[in-house]
């Protein structure tokens, strides 16, 4: 069984590497119920309690396939995870990506969410993205008073600076925050990771595995073309994909040699960067959930670390995470 970690000063403990639910969406490629439950089945096996999900995967999709697999299997099921659910990313009259972080929306959006997974309340409820138009201590105020009518029992934020962090933690303790870290993408190590451990809130790595760069099998070819989100970021477009895919064939087959696939190692190493990181990866195969599970159990040492440094140093990556639409929307700080 996996590790726990606390989510957040004081916050529940959970398992040292929690589920990624937009896998539960067909955001990744062709997703269903029963492929959904079996991912659930599996993360009951190996003690894997943390799931993290959204309003817009699938537009309410993710959270219904954990809905129901909580009305299949009773309410000490779903007592058994700690859940975290995110709201603000909507659509304009034009059919504009926007972001909404007044009260009346994100109240709105949490009770779907609560009644699509059929829950009282959820552990963690972040602002998916922040609207820079709403001071961050009234949405701090809103999210407190979502405590108070006992909806959540803590929040976070997605892609925040730590200077934004900061602002809100002066009106109320924030659980957790939640931007991309990896080894292919290391900006948090610029402020961001330090001060979540400073202040006493979790960090929650998503894209652990690099969107498939860090594992043994990368995107690329036909199944890029089945993913629409990757056939427009810049890492996975030419050359970049190329140099990518060549630089990252070593750490293939470093983790071979150690005994790991190449996405457990990616999950170790980012366990290994403080107490504090929780990764989320997400699938949509079983078989990936154990290759989690034993990046969780790897013991990493000195040597190794130094490997991985070798091959990968910090800005190896080509390409940038996002393109220029994907960034409207997240903090730049750095």
């Amino acid at each position: 069984m996996m590790k726990k970690r606390e989510l957040g000063k004081n916050g529940p403990l959970i398992s040292a590497v929690g589920y990624g639910g937009m896998s539960f969406s067909n955001f990744y490629g062709p997703a269903d119920e029963k492929g959904s439950f079996a991912i659930l089945d599996k993360c009951r096996e190996i003690g894997l309690t943390h799931l993290d999900t959204a309003d817009v995967y699938g537009m309410g999709t993710s959270e219904d396939r954990i809905g129901a697999y909580f009305s299949q299997h009773g309410a000490s099921v779903a007592q058994s995870f700690t859940i975290a659910t995110k709201a603000s990313i909507t659509r304009d009259a034009d059919n504009r990506r926007v972001y909404r972080n007044d009260k009346a929306y994100l109240e709105a959006q949490l009770d779907k969410s609560l009644k699509r997974m059929g829950v009282e309340a959820v552990d963690l409820f972040y602002i998916h993205r922040r609207d820079p138009e709403v001071p961050i201590e009234d949405v701090t105020q809103t999210l407190v008073s979502f405590i108070e009518k006992g909806k959540i029992t803590g929040f976070g934020f997605s892609e925040i600076a730590p200077s934004t962090l900061r602002r809100a933690h002066e009106i109320h303790h924030v659980r957790a925050v939640q931007n991309e870290y990896s080894l292919s993408t290391r900006f948090p190590e610029l402020g961001l990771i330090q001060t979540c451990q400073e202040l006493g809130t979790a960090f929650v790595a998503f894209s652990p595995v690099g969107r498939s760069l860090l594992t043994d099998t990368p995107h690329h070819g036909d199944s890029l073309a089945a993913i629409p989100f990757l056939q427009s970021n810049p890492r996975f477009q030419e050359p970049h994909l190329s140099y990518n895919l060549k630089i990252t064939e070593p750490y293939r087959a470093l983790a071979a040699d150690l005994g790991l696939s190449a996405a457990g190692l990616a999950i170790a190493w980012l366990l290994d960067q403080g107490d504090h990181i929780i990764p989320i990866p997400g699938t949509r195969f079983v078989e990936r959930l154990t290759e989690y599970a034993d990046g969780e159990a790897f013991e990493m040492t000195d040597e190794v670390r130094r490997k991985i440094d070798r091959i990968l140093p910090v800005g190896w990556a080509h390409g940038d995470r996002y393109n220029d639409e994907q960034w409207i929307g997240p903090e730049r700080y750095c």
